[in-house]
Parts: structure tokens; C-alpha cells; sequence
């Protein structure tokens, strides 16, 4: 155990996250992602949502600050009528670790070919649609 690390981040997820260097991204997914067809580091975080991973994550991490594409989140599939109401709480999980940063939005296709490119992808227990977010780290300072 170490303090002021998250119980939710696993020592596989600790290592990954040290490893990764300035411009390197890592996705956060549902459990509906395909993760095991796209990820080269594939890391399972069954049975915890999303929007618990990216609050012990954030603070461990910072964004990079040199590209606006730092925090992606999936577009809805034109002609979807459903509501991703778990962007919200994305949205307020950011802004609380990252007051400046903006939240852009990918096309699923084009998606899914940046997340096959990500340093790692870890695999939530998250049931909401739609909870897929690429994250891009910066600098520690």
C-alpha cells in the first residue's frame, strides 16, 4: 500500500501510468469497448465505473497543456437517440483537476483508430454508453 494512491488504481495501473511520457494517451473504457481487439496494453478495472477511475487517475496525471485534444470523449452515433448523461460528471471530474482544460468529442470510427495507437487502454466495469474518454499526458510540474 502507499498513501495518497487510490485503492482503485491496481500496481499494474501505477506502473503504466509512470511509464507513460509526455504525448502518450491512455483510454479509459467501457465495458462495452472492444478492448482486448484494440488495446497493446490492455488493463482490467472490472467492476469500477468510470467516473471513479478518472478521479483516482486525474490527480496522478496531468493533461497535456500544448494540445486541446488532451481529453477526448466518443461522439454519439448520428441517429442515437440516447442521452450521455455521464459526460456531466465527466465534465465536473475535470474541471476539478483541470479548471482550464476543454472536453472534445470524436467520431466513433475515428475513435476507435486513436484508441488502437493508446500507450494502454484500461477496461472499466462502466455500464453507461458512451463512457469511453482518451486521455493524453503532459508534464509533471
Amino acid at each position: 500500500m502507499l498513501r495518497g494512491i487510490s485503492p482503485l488504481i491496481s500496481p499494474e495501473l501505477l506502473k503504466v501510468l509512470s511509464q507513460m511520457g509526455h504525448g502518450d494517451e491512455i483510454v479509459l473504457a467501457d465495458a462495452n469497448f472492444p478492448t482486448e481487439n484494440y488495446g497493446q496494453r490492455p488493463i482490467r478495472a472490472d467492476g469500477i465505473g468510470a467516473v471513479a477511475l478518472l478521479e483516482a487517475i486525474l490527480p496522478l496525471f496531468p493533461l497535456d497543456q500544448y494540445d486541446e485534444s488532451n481529453f477526448v470523449l466518443m461522439e454519439v452515433v448520428p441517429g442515437d437517440p440516447y442521452d450521455p448523461v455521464i459526460w456531466k460528471e465527466f465534465t465536473q471530474v475535470l474541471h476539478r483537476f483541470e479548471p482550464q482544460a476543454q472536453v472534445q468529442h470524436m467520431e466513433r470510427f475515428a475513435y476507435y483508430e486513436r484508441a488502437k495507437k493508446a500507450f494502454a487502454i484500461i477496461a472499466s466495469g462502466e455500464m453507461a454508453q458512451y463512457a469511453n474518454i482518451i486521455l493524453k499526458k503532459g508534464v509533471v510540474r
